[in-house]
C-alpha cells in the first residue's frame, strides 16, 4: 500500500526541492548529460568562454524558474493528474538544471546570484496560475515552454562555434521543452493570445539581460 503524504511530509518535500534547486551542485539528474565524454570542445578564447558561460547561466536560471513554476502550480492544481504531470515535467527540468550547473563548472563559472529572487517570483506566478484553474495553469506551462524553446534555439546560434558540449546540452533541452509544451496543450491547456505572450517575453528579457553577467 502507498502511504499518503501528510502535510509535514509535503512541506519537507517542498523544502528539499527548494534546496536542490538553489544550492549549487545539489541537483541530481536522473539522466546522464548529453555532453558525453566523447564530445570535446575546440579551444575557446577567454572572451568566448565568458560568453558561453553567460548563456549557460541564463539557461540555468531558466531552469530554476521552471522548477519554481512547476512547484507553485503543483501546490494549487485542482486535478491529481495535472499535479502528476507537473511533477514529471519538474523531474526533467531537474536534469536540465544539473546539466547546466555542470557545464558552468566546466566553463569555470557560477550560477546567477539572482536565482533566489527569480525562484520566488516564478513560484508566485505558478501558484497563482494553478489557483485560477488547471486550464490556465497548463496553458501557462505551454506558453512558457514555447518561449524557452525560442531562447534555446537562439542560444544554439549565439554559442561560440567551438563550444560543442554546451550545444549538446541545449539541443536535448530544446527537445524536452517542446515535449512539455505539447503535453500541456494536449492535457487541455489554454492557448494564450499574442498580447499575453508578448508580456511574458518582455518579462523574460529582464531575466536574460540581468543574469548574463550576474
Amino acid at each position: 500500500m502507498t502511504r499518503s503524504l501528510s502535510r509535514t511530509d509535503n512541506l519537507i518535500h517542498q523544502f528539499d526541492t527548494v534546496l536542490r534547486t538553489l544550492v549549487p551542485h545539489a541537483a541530481a539528474p536522473s539522466r546522464p548529460s548529453p555532453a558525453t565524454p566523447e564530445i570535446h570542445d575546440e579551444p575557446l578564447s577567454d572572451a568566448e568562454r565568458r560568453h558561453a558561460a553567460g548563456l549557460m547561466r541564463i539557461n540555468h536560471t531558466g531552469e530554476v524558474c521552471a522548477q519554481a513554476l512547476y512547484q507553485g502550480q503543483g501546490c494549487t492544481a485542482k486535478l491529481p493528474e495535472v499535479r502528476d504531470q507537473m511533477e514529471q515535467a519538474a523531474q526533467e527540468e531537474i536534469d536540465h538544471l544539473a546539466w547546466c550547473d555542470t557545464r558552468l563548472q566546466e566553463l569555470h563559472d557560477r550560477p546567477s546570484l539572482l536565482n533566489p529572487l527569480f525562484y520566488a517570483a516564478s513560484f508566485s506566478l505558478g501558484a497563482t496560475a494553478g489557483a485560477v484553474g488547471d486550464r490556465i495553469s497548463l496553458g501557462f506551462v505551454a506558453a512558457t515552454e514555447e518561449q524557452v524553446g525560442h531562447h534555446l534555439e537562439a542560444h544554439l546560434v549565439k554559442l561560440p562555434p567551438g563550444d560543442q558540449r554546451s550545444r549538446a546540452v541545449l539541443r536535448q533541452m530544446a527537445i524536452d521543452e517542446a515535449h512539455h509544451a505539447q503535453l500541456a496543450l494536449e492535457a487541455g491547456g489554454a492557448r494564450f493570445p499574442a498580447p499575453v505572450k508578448l508580456g511574458m517575453k518582455l518579462m523574460s528579457k529582464v531575466m536574460t539581460t540581468s543574469v548574463y553577467r550576474l
